[in-house]
């Protein structure tokens, strides 16, 4: 934003737009304390100050150089005040990734005189004022928060052309960021729910999904680019792809998107060129790529559904990099961490169709996806206890359970519910419902049992809740030390419909107290400040029809939950959490949370990436080599704990279901599911799949693309690591083998869009081609 000034825009003689002059705090702090005063200015929170206090944050606006105060008038009469202010530098500089010409704005229209409102005032005035940032303050773009609940301003907002982006958490409330491109002025916002369709926010998702579906399939040896001088190509169907790419170890390409293009060759010389489609490439490769017919639709369908919402994120925007990596500046570590969870555009880094969430509609969407930043209240079920069971941690009763996740008066609620209806409150226990869940299956599918009244409906809980990149994971917003809740979710997801079954909840919280006492054992493991988010309740109801037959069916999935701990109560002063994810992020201008991690940090980059190998991979070798035990260490499954930008330790979550013992350990009786012996060669893939190829192949890639750290350099701290942990440890696995099995995700995906592993024998499922050059072979 340019310097504030004191320039006054006169009124407009043709339009007959009000004029903007300087604030005089001396002169005009009792009339603004007048309208601040009144009911209907609420929403700036100022209707109990005085004059004095008014005067004097007047005179701190126009003493600051990144704000400014101005007086609206109109026939020589004052009819509103304003601000306009830096996004940069106030207020907005945790939630704006702010650019030259951006000006923030705030208005306050005068109450109308008691002989009738004037009619067209607010828009004359909202006109005038963004007029004046365009012309007299040289804004390309203006941006406001308004208070979510403020419908009112958000109708005038739309009228003068600004677009709704998304909800932040800013100057103590949740505010509805909008943007006004000065060009614009005056065309109203009339895109509708559907916005993020049109092509100015579909192009860039189309051509980033093709680039990515290029490297991933290449990466899994479905496809091979040829060499074209320095280029490459790629034929699909009767379509050839140009594009300029760098190769990393791990058979990791990185495309240059901006030189991707697709064409066809004409009757003629010269080719057309055609638009990047996401969908038309997987259809010109499906034979190659393996998709069963019956399933291509299947496919298709998550493809697009991964496009909307790339699009939906591309028309939203972001933090920067650099607001991901500082954190809150107020200091608040939880709104920096749901922050950063809602930030992330990828969804699995190696998965092409990784959002699918088949089911979701618009509303849904908005409501629910992760980097929708939204929140909701789960809806709870009173679920007969006969047909109910509920699992808890070793350390904590049913009563201390409730205690600690639903307040007194919630569940007095809940027992008077149940009371009025002529039932027993002791004979039932609580089950939270994803409200998606209860919309559309429970109430449905469910039917029976709630006729019956095995499951009686409480309504919502007072708690909002803010879904996390899990999608069935959700985060107590309102209590925050309280625990995660992740419930079923029948929604087609990435491969799978995101159920949760009741039999495996019987065992998890047992599953999890043996890890976590493994863990919290193990002095080296407590060095490392590693630990474990336990899983330390679950809830399944199997009364319905379908569990009294023993045939698999998805019905059988739709009916459970569990609590995860919060990582929130275990940080100490200075301490602030961040997934793991966010390494492997990058913003909208590009830039990557790893690079700005690294700079804000103050060490060179061979540090900072020896300690972040310290508190991730040196626990999971060790856990390996010294326990037998693999964990899935992928992004979304890591919280990282950051001081002063370095990773100084790292919790790993979704334990119960994803956990594996790969030797011949003795486990508590009930949780025997764990234990899986296979050989060493078949160890060492839990390291060199989820971790070298699922996680490091691509922070590798990023710091070395961004010149933070050659990727040669990168590799030799992961092998030293590596070394370091495996050293004298119970198993010798040789993690650092000249080669390894190559193991694909998205074939797993292509072959079975439905369900592409089998829980119960996920390493029969897996699909190996050939074998990858091990990055730190010796």
């Amino acid at each position: 934003m340019s310097a504030p000034g004191t320039t006054a825009a006169p009124a407009d003689a043709a339009t007959g737009l009000p004029s903007v002059v300087p604030v005089d705090p001396g002169r005009d702090a009792a009339l603004v304390h007048a309208w601040l005063a009144d009911p209907a200015s609420s929403w700036w929170g100022m209707t109990d100050r005085d004059v004095d206090a008014v005067r004097a944050s007047l005179r701190a606006v126009q003493e600051d150089p990144a704000q400014a105060g101005w007086i609206v008038r109109s026939d020589d009469a004052p009819i509103a005040y304003a601000e306009t202010y830096d996004p940069s530098a106030v207020l907005l500089t945790d939630v704006w990734d702010a650019e030259p010409g951006d000006v923030g704005m705030h208005l306050l229209v005068a109450p109308p005189p008691v002989d009738g409102r004037v009619h067209g005032l607010t828009s004359r005035v909202m006109r005038a004022v963004v007029e004046h940032c365009r012309d007299a303050l040289g804004a390309r773009r203006v941006v406001v928060e308004p208070d979510v609940r403020n419908t009112a301003v958000q109708r005038k907002n739309a009228e003068v052309g600004f677009r709704a982006l998304r909800v932040v958490d800013v100057d103590g409330k949740r505010a509805l960021l909008s943007v006004l491109d000065t060009d614009r002025i005056g065309t109203p916002d009339d895109d509708g729910p559907a916005a993020h369709l049109r092509p100015e926010h579909l192009e860039p998702a189309e051509r980033h999904l093709v680039a990515k579906a290029i490297a991933e399939f290449t990466h899994e040896r479905l496809v091979t680019p040829r060499a074209d001088g320095d280029a490459w190509l790629l034929d699909a169907g009767d379509s050839t792809y140009r594009f300029r790419a760098r190769v990393h170890a791990l058979e990791h390409w990185v495309l240059d998107e901006a030189s991707l293009t697709r064409t066809r060759a004409g009757a003629g010389a010269a080719a057309e060129t055609l638009p990047l489609d996401a969908q038309a490439f997987v259809l010109a490769l499906h034979e190659v790529l393996g998709i069963p017919d019956e399933l291509l639709g299947t496919y298709l369908e998550e493809v697009a559904s991964t496009l909307a919402s790339a699009a939906a994120k591309h028309r939203r925007g972001g933090p920067s990099a650099a607001q991901l990596a500082r954190g809150r500046s107020d200091g608040d570590v939880v709104a920096a961490f749901q922050d950063a969870e809602a930030a992330m555009t990828e969804g699995h880094p190696a998965f092409v169709a990784a959002n699918g969430r088949i089911g979701f509609g618009l509303d849904e969407y908005r409501a629910y996806a992760p980097e929708s930043g939204g929140r909701f209240r789960y809806r709870w079920l009173a679920a007969r206890r006969e047909h109910t069971h509920l699992a808890l941690a070793a350390d904590r009763t049913e009563p201390e359970h409730w205690a600690a996740e639903l307040d007194p008066a919630t569940v007095a609620g809940f027992r008077a519910t149940l009371e009025r209806r002529g039932l027993d409150p002791d004979a039932y226990t609580w089950i939270p419902v994803h409200p998606w869940q209860w919309q559309h299956r429970i109430a449905v599918t469910f039917a029976p049992d709630l006729g019956r009244q095995d499951l009686v409906d409480l309504g919502e809980g007072p708690d909002e809740h803010q879904p996390q990149q899990s999608i069935r994971t959700a985060f107590n917003r309102t209590h925050p030390d309280r625990s995660y809740v992740k419930t079923a979710l029948a929604v087609q997801n990435m491969g799978f419909l995101r159920g949760m079954s009741p039999a495996y909840m019987r065992s998890t919280p047992a599953v999890n107290d043996w890890v976590a006492g493994l863990v919290a054992t193990d002095p080296v493991l407590v060095a490392a400040g590693f630990g474990v988010l336990r899983e330390h309740a679950a809830v399944g109801y199997t009364g319905d029809a379908y569990h009294r037959v023993d045939v698999a069916s998805p019905q059988r999935k739709m009916l459970a939950a569990l609590w995860r701990e919060s990582p929130v109560p275990r940080l100490t002063p200075g301490e602030r959490p961040i997934t793991m994810a966010a390494l492997l992020h990058r913003d909208a201008r590009g830039r990557s949370v790893a690079a700005a991690l690294v700079a804000r940090s103050g060490l060179d980059a061979a540090t900072w990436v020896r300690r972040y190998l310290d508190a991730y991979l040196r626990p999971v070798v060790h856990c390996l080599t010294e326990h037998e035990l693999l964990f899935m260490p992928h992004g979304e499954n890591l919280v990282l704990v950051l001081r002063g930008g370095v990773v100084s330790r790292a919790f790993v979550k979704d334990i119960g279901e994803e956990v594996v013992v790969v030797g011949d350990v003795p486990v508590p009786a009930g949780t025997e599911r764990i234990v899986h012996p296979v050989d060493d060669a078949e160890a060492a893939l839990g390291v060199h799949t989820d971790v070298f190829d699922g996680v490091l192949r691509y922070l590798a890639a990023i710091l070395d693309e961004d010149g933070v750290l050659p990727a040669a350099a990168f590799w030799r701290l992961v092998g030293a690591c590596v070394d370091d942990a495996a050293a004298g440890r119970t198993r010798a696995i040789d993690l650092r083998a000249p080669d390894f099995e190559h193991s694909c995700l998205n074939r797993l995906q292509l072959r079975n869009t439905l369900q592409m592993v089998d829980l119960s024998a996920q390493t029969e499922s897996l699909v190996r081609v050939g074998r990858m050059p091990n990055p730190i072979a010796r």
